[in-house]
């Protein structure tokens, strides 16, 4: 009997693609085909929202960079690039936090130019934006998406990878929030009158 050779294709494991990298960087374009998919699926379930693509393709660009530290004793690379796209999720997250918060103080200097007074939108926005700034990431996204994109319960959870009664919870709760923030500015405008 004649064996007949079928030469097969090795599939290399994402730590041996890494360390091939190292000797020839466009390797790393196959981690990348291997993996955006699900980092972007992952980013979007975690309300990223437009960016997710953004972050996505960010992660494997800080990945590329610090190759040379994964640990190769590690054959599959999703644990740490899941960790990376996290990190930057976060990071993003608290930019984002970090410039709803000093909105107000930017438009109250009084060396304020023109595109400061046009940031600052309208006077009664002010309030609301402090108050989505105060809010839990998790609950701001929530609202936003109901109140802003006008999604479905059901769309919002598809969106953020939760159950419909986790969705309904966390817009009762910002509500809730929002309304006693907005309350405690309208007492606090309303006794600066007297």
């Amino acid at each position: 009997m004649m064996m007949i050779g079928i030469a097969r294709e090795r599939v290399l494991s994402d730590s041996d693609l890494i360390g091939e990298s190292l000797r020839s960087p466009a390797v790393f374009f196959e981690l990348f085909d291997r993996h955006f998919q699900p980092l972007h699926r992952f980013l979007q379930a975690r309300g990223v929202g437009d960016g997710a693509a953004d972050l996505a393709a960010e992660t494997f660009v800080v990945a590329f960079r610090r190759r040379a530290s994964f640990d190769r004793g590690r054959a599959d690379a999703r644990p740490w690039l899941f960790g990376i796209a996290l990190n930057l999720a976060r990071n993003e997250a608290r930019s984002e936090r970090r410039r709803l918060r000093a909105l107000p103080s930017l438009v109250e200097r009084p060396d304020a130019t023109d595109a400061d007074v046009v940031a600052r939108l309208d006077s009664q926005a002010m309030p609301l934006r402090e108050a989505l700034a105060g809010l839990a990431e998790d609950e701001r996204d929530v609202l936003l998406l109901y109140a802003g994109e006008e999604l479905t319960y059901e769309e919002i959870a598809d969106a953020l990878g939760v159950a419909v009664g986790t969705v309904k919870s966390r817009l009762h709760r910002a509500r809730t929030k929002v309304r006693a923030k907005l309350e405690q500015h309208q007492e606090g405008v309303g006794g600066d009158v007297g």
